[in-house]
């Protein structure tokens, strides 16, 4: 039975023979227990992703090796929920409006360092998909650039189920010249269990591995 440090071995193999530059793996720990988590911190994976905020904080307040763990949410976010995250949180993924911007950037406290931020993008126009059209991308950008509690690191998106290649090339395009325009801006966030091969090859250089890393999640919320 495959474990998840064999799975990860696996991936890391995987990612080295296609990947041109390294590649940060977000392990998706969303409705997996603690006991999952600590199987994929032993095996090295030291980022998280988390889209549930109530689930995140329990695990947060329990788990022993939370402090070595960069903890990141990319989920939809609730404007009532922007506390948590600004507070507890490294990275959030999926900025899609100035007012949550502008709310993490107030509730981010001072003695943590500025919170990481990607804007979301929603790259195949699908109406059930958060995230901004790409032509708001730039000016959402030049909006989050001016709080000076956020660091805008770059972009997150989720392609359509067999994405024509267009959504990724235009994805890459996009990022490219956002990081022209804005020189903190690393971070390319897509792909993930099912695609994210083709993602790398597409110039991620962030990918989030749910099922690739943990099998098959429980159906419960723990």
């Amino acid at each position: 039975m495959a474990t998840v440090a064999s799975r990860w071995k696996r991936i890391q193999a995987e990612i080295e023979q296609i990947a041109s530059k390294p590649v940060t793996v977000v392990a998706v720990s969303k409705q997996q227990p603690i006991a999952k988590m600590q199987e994929a911190f032993a095996a090295g994976l030291r980022h998280f992703g988390e889209s549930y905020v109530q689930e995140a904080l329990s695990k947060m307040a329990t788990w022993q090796e939370r402090t070595n763990v960069v903890w990141h949410f990319i989920g939809p976010i609730q404007s009532n929920k922007t506390k948590h995250l600004a507070e507890h949180f490294d990275w959030v993924q999926s900025v899609d409006r100035l007012k949550v911007a502008r709310r993490l950037n107030d509730q981010r406290p001072s003695h943590l360092p500025p919170l990481n931020v990607l804007i979301q993008v929603n790259i195949s126009g699908e109406p059930s998909k958060s995230g901004v059209h790409p032509d708001e991308v730039l000016p959402l950008a030049q909006a989050i650039r001016h709080l000076p509690r956020l660091s805008l690191r770059g972009l997150m998106t989720i392609p359509s189920p067999n994405a024509p290649m267009d959504q990724w090339q235009s994805m890459l395009t996009l990022f490219q010249q956002l990081s022209t325009y804005v020189n903190t801006c690393d971070t390319l966030s897509m792909g993930m269990s099912n695609d994210y091969a083709t993602a790398i090859r597409y110039g991620a250089t962030m990918i989030r591995l749910g099922t690739a890393l943990f099998g098959p999640r429980s159906s419960n919320r723990s």
